[in-house]
């Protein structure tokens, strides 16, 4: 017991005390005398140490703020990995969300907490030093180097709320608002799904909405009015919340009110002709379709504009604009994002009063600044033109100055041009040409001739519809973890890529750019041509059912590696395999005494969900949740 004791008291010292770790004992023992000799060193350096260290302007970390910690940032400090870095990290929220799951949080398909981990126990065992204050921006001085911030806590500071910071990199990963375009009432009336909060206040809200309804005192069309609700918005989110409430209403909510079960309606707006336009065509027929089949009221064409506490206004774009009200129980607003006000400010001083999203270049360094990076749904890639560098490229080929180029001479700069310009290779798939020179050969009529040689104005006219094929990457949150696994890439590589450069040739300029662009994620509209339910089980086919995430393309892909789908059903845009991926599949494989159709679904879900897990324990926590739903159904409580 006294031992025991001893050594209790021994890891308490050390628990409370961190430098006694620092105590070093060195016995030396000498051979010839027999004798020892017993030094020590503590954690404060003597005078001589001292005086051997170098000057600290030597060793002087490069600071990198980070302000968010969403998808774009924390992907940015996960794949952090050069320790000469000091990185301070300033949000308004001290943890990562994972928001492809918030649908279902709406729900309780899914716990809050689940789908949550800590920013500072993301970061706690880097190498890379990292801390973490819990702020929000509110103004940036680009000219000072200072991000000026504000505290979140409500307690008193003493005047203290307020401070700045100095940066050496600013990373702004801020994220974005929900846009209510002004219209009336929308602020006031209507719930939004962005952040945790907001899920668990829907989820309250739909609870109190049945509960309401089951008053006796109400009649028929009363309790029509209140079970009522209203999706603003055909994009990925607010299909997924109705897919999901429309789960949650016929396999739960009906059971425990089993009165209300036809006098509840899901009606879904969306003010263009289809939902999910940004995707693949047949994934959104298949989601209509799929909807019409299930009872939701889908509503295309239909612009709101006004919310009022009882009643939706919309104004119909065809038909004359008809404008017609109904009355609602819960409206949820999901129409798209706003800047926040704070980059709005930063903006007009950066000279890009007049852009919806901070502009970026293809390294995600923010125009018209040297060390300020910005990704995610904040910002936006300005893909230069290549009509615009037309004659630097032709001039940067024809090294002979020949004033002629040739099929050679654009081979040896090819790739570097593809690089920099990704709508070309986009261009060309459209056209189902395999190289820029077939766009050479197509100019001068003669497709057979491989000495061909062209100036400068058949140059331009073989890729004057080129830049038609520019798209702006769409604000999800695939993007943006690929755009800050790309930008951590940048920064490790960083000193090495100023020795030696590796991206693509400068046009305008001699040399290399540092370091290769973002150019694989600006192939979307190709991605976005080729995905299917079939083929990704993305949510856009599954959301209808209630059952789907984002299906998140890996940044560099790998496709080629992963065997899975051709037996499983999974996705050959998921993953590569890896250990979690690995450990995922091995655990929910004895499910398949189900039945084929039930595992190959269960395990498309689990993987495309759980392998984008942050943690082990959100992994955990997310297949217990799905778990007790499968085999206690949802909760109705209201907490």
């Amino acid at each position: 017991m006294r031992i025991y004791t001893f050594f209790e008291k021994t890891s308490r010292a050390f628990h409370d005390h961190p430098s006694l770790s620092k105590l070093l004992l060195v016995v030396a023992v000498s051979g010839s005398a027999g004798g020892g000799l017993l030094a020590y060193s503590d954690s404060k350096p003597s005078e001589a140490a001292n005086l051997l260290a170098p000057p600290e302007t030597e060793n002087k970390k490069k600071k990198v703020v980070v302000l968010g910690t969403g998808w774009a940032g924390t992907s940015f400090l996960k794949n952090l990995k050069d320790p000469s870095f000091e990185v301070q990290v300033i949000s308004p929220r001290n943890y990562f969300a994972f928001t492809p799951l918030l649908p279902s949080v709406t729900v309780g398909t899914v716990e809050a907490r689940s789908i949550v981990e800590p920013i500072r126990k993301l970061v706690r065992k880097k190498n890379v030093d990292v801390r973490f204050w819990e702020a929000e921006c509110i103004s940036i001085d680009p000219a000072n180097k200072k991000v000026n911030c504000r505290s979140t806590q409500n307690a008193d500071l003493n005047g203290k709320a307020e401070f700045s910071v100095d940066y050496d990199y600013l990373v702004i990963a801020v994220g974005a608002r929900s846009n209510t375009f002004n219209t009336p009432g929308v602020e006031e009336n209507a719930h939004f799904l962005k952040e945790v909060e907001d899920a668990q206040k829907i989820r309250r809200s739909i609870i109190d909405c049945f509960e309401k309804a089951a008053l006796p005192t109400l009649s028929d069309e009363e309790r029509k009015k209140i079970l009522h609700f209203v999706v603003v918005g055909g994009g990925p989110t607010g299909v997924e919340f109705a897919a999901e409430l429309h789960d949650f209403v016929r396999e739960d909510l009906v059971k425990l009110h089993p009165k209300v079960k036809e006098l509840v309606k899901i009606t879904l707006l969306e003010a263009t002709d289809h939902i999910l336009n940004m995707f693949d065509k047949r994934i959104t027929e298949f989601a209509e379709e799929k909807f019409h089949r299930d009872g939701i009221d889908l509503k295309t064409g239909s612009m709101v504009v006004k919310v009022t506490d009882k009643e939706i206004t919309t104004k119909a774009l065809k038909n004359g604009g008809e404008v017609s009200s109904m009355p609602y129980g819960m409206v949820v607003w999901s129409t798209g994002i706003g800047t926040r006000p704070f980059i709005v400010d930063f903006m007009k001083q950066i000279g890009q009063a007049n852009r919806r999203a901070l502009g970026t270049d293809e390294w995600l360094r923010v125009e018209g600044t040297d060390n300020i990076y910005a990704l995610g749904d904040c910002a936006t890639i300005v893909q230069r033109k290549v009509m615009g560098d037309i004659a630097e490229i032709f001039k940067k080929a024809d090294k002979d100055n020949s004033g002629t180029l040739t099929v050679k001479e654009m081979q040896e700069v090819l790739d570097d041009i593809l690089e920099r310009y990704p709508q070309i290779e986009l261009y060309l798939k459209n056209r189902k040409m395999k190289s820029i020179v077939d766009l050479m050969k197509d100019a001068k009529g003669d497709k057979s001739k491989e000495s061909i040689e062209v100036n400068v104005e058949e140059f331009r006219s073989a890729l004057s519809q080129v830049d038609s094929q520019m798209k702006n990457l769409p604000a999800t949150a695939q993007v943006a973890a690929q755009q800050g696994t790309y930008l951590a890439d940048c920064f490790n590589r960083m000193e090495e890529c100023e020795k030696n450069p590796e991206g693509p040739i400068r046009i305008r300029g001699e040399g290399r750019h540092r370091i290769g662009t973002l150019g694989s994620l600006l192939h979307w509209e190709e991605s976005k041509q080729q995905l299917s339910y079939q083929e990704t089980g993305s949510p856009l086919g599954t959301a209808a059912s209630g059952c789907g995430i984002l299906c998140m393309r890996d940044y560099p892909i790998r496709a080629s590696s992963f065997r899975l789908h051709s037996t499983w059903g999974i996705s050959p845009w998921s993953q590569p395999p890896n250990l979690d991926l690995t450990i995922t599949f091995w655990l929910i494989k004895p499910i398949d005494w189900l039945g084929k159709k039930l595992s190959s679904k269960l395990i498309r879900r689990l993987v495309q969900n759980c392998s984008k897990q942050v943690s082990w324990r959100t992994r955990a926590c997310v297949v217990g949740d799905w778990m007790r739903r499968f085999i206690f159904g949802r909760d109705s409580s209201r907490i």
